[in-house]
């Protein structure tokens, strides 16, 4: 057997004995079989970095084909106060918390990026969902953290955040923890563990977690400068913990080909310790895995780079377009690796049957800088493809184009005048094709206040970036 196989005596998605009473799938495999299309979406929306002087809200938008509001923001659920940057976001429950009897996958954890404000959206009614509560930024503060980043719920209720920074801004980050009252519990792990942070994602059955690095808050804040990168002040590095006791237990450093490792994905099948992760600026995949093989080291973890994409010339760049790939997400049924390459303009699927060599299936040229569609429905594009989420049983993929706000005005401004917008692309599972659907367009251009940026996506239902199984 490989290092990349899966055991034949393992069946893929989940056959751990064990009561489902709460929220969420029993199974990967069970999530594409009984979940329903995807009718409704919640997209982070912002007004940071452009003209407009108006609070950051969550959209509601309607996925529906058969609805008379089809590709509409159907309701909005704006911040109390202005200047948030709304960027990632996550449920309080998901599939990992199968064993609660009573826990609902009900609420949104919203944080502000910029502000470190964090708010808690009542979604029992769906399509019109409430701001619940406030946790303000002070009371972060007091646990030196400050700018939130990814949420994922903790199984027996609590919820983990990553934290980029400290109270002002600058190294190191940390985890802060809720409780099930949407309380802060304290800090998660013992400061100090790491330097950088941005994503993670854990595995409960193989007791680990793995976390990436952008930079300090204020590294980042103000745009991309080439010299932060020369100076050390981006990560290139993946950090293995023990999921029970919040330590780390093995870091891995990626090399000038791992720079800027951003959004970090285990497959579903909770028997499993591989995963990817994408390194934004050298525009490469990493393949993750347990090598038991080791025998100097019995467990240890590897990395290897498996997918590389080659800068472009550009005429109005005195240096090659590295392709930036930004996002990721990996199918229900760990087939497909799907991901985002936000300057080239380029989504694209590759075959993780063997994750140790993702076989390309294929891609869409979309916006950016060099993407061959470059308006829909008369619509031009602002921006690349950003923020990916993935249908359930694998067959709709959506995105939108907003990065970080000055990010966003660095390499595309006329996005703040434009707005970001929401496209899909039908996907065949079967065959490994995706076409772009021109008949899909949400506009966030068309913004009662003025042109909005839009960034990640959650379902109401659970999601291919958010749910875990134990």
């Amino acid at each position: 057997m490989s290092d990349a196989s899966t055991p034949d005596d393992v069946e893929p998605g989940h056959d751990h004995e064990h009561h489902h009473e709460g929220p969420g799938y029993a199974t990967p495999q069970a999530a594409i079989e009984e979940s329903e299309r995807e009718r409704l979406a919640y997209v982070m929306s912002l007004y940071v970095g452009t003209d407009v002087d108006a609070p950051d809200f969550v959209a509601v938008v309607d996925l529906d084909p058969d609805s008379e509001t089809y590709c509409e923001i159907v309701d909005r659920v704006e911040m109390p106060e202005r200047g948030d940057e709304l960027h990632h976001f996550g449920w309080n429950a998901c599939s990992s918390s199968c064993h609660m009897d009573g826990l609902e996958r009900r609420h949104l954890i919203v944080p502000g990026q910029r502000s470190s404000r964090i708010h808690v959206l009542d979604a029992a009614d769906r399509r019109n969902p409430e701001l619940e509560t406030v946790i303000e930024p002070e009371d972060v503060f007091e646990y030196d953290l400050s700018a939130p980043h990814t949420v994922h719920c903790i199984p027996d209720g609590q919820i983990l955040i990553s934290m980029l920074g400290d109270a002002d801004g600058e190294l190191p980050g940390g985890f802060l923890e809720l409780n099930e009252d949407f309380e802060i519990e304290g800090r998660w792990e013992p400061p100090g563990e790491i330097e950088m942070n941005y994503d993670y994602w854990y595995q409960p059955r193989q007791n680990v977690m793995v976390s990436s690095e952008w930079a300090a808050p204020k590294t980042y804040y103000p745009g991309f400068d080439l010299e932060d990168v020369e100076a050390g002040n981006y990560g290139r590095k993946l950090h293995f913990w023990d999921w029970e006791d919040g330590t780390v237990e093995q870091t891995i450093d990626l090399g000038e080909e791992g720079q800027i490792p951003l959004e970090v994905r285990f497959l579903h099948t909770p028997e499993s310790t591989h995963g990817f992760v994408g390194a934004a600026l050298s525009s490469n995949m990493f393949h993750f895995w347990r090598d038991e093989s080791a025998d100097d080291r019995q467990g240890a973890y590897r990395a290897e780079k498996v997918i590389d994409f080659e800068a472009r010339d550009h005429e109005d760049w005195d240096m090659p377009v590295p392709g930036l790939t930004t996002d990721i997400l990996i199918s229900m049924d760990d087939r497909y690796l799907f991901g985002s390459n936000w300057l080239h303009g380029e989504v694209w699927m590759y075959d993780i049957s063997d994750p140790s060599n993702p076989r390309r299936a294929d891609s869409l040229s979309v916006g950016g800088t060099f993407g061959e569609i470059q308006e829909v429905q008369g619509r031009e594009l602002a921006g690349g493809p950003q923020m990916l989420q993935l249908s359930l049983d694998g067959e709709r993929l959506y995105w939108t184009t907003s990065l970080f706000s000055s990010w966003d005005d660095q390499f595309y401004p006329e996005e703040a005048e434009r707005g970001s917008v929401m496209l899909k692309a039908d996907v065949d599972p079967r065959k490994g094709t995706m076409e772009l659907d021109e008949d899909f367009l949400v506009d966030w251009g068309d913004c009662p206040e003025g042109p909005a940026r839009a960034h990640e996506i959650r379902w109401p239902d659970g999601d291919c970036t958010s749910d875990v199984w134990q």
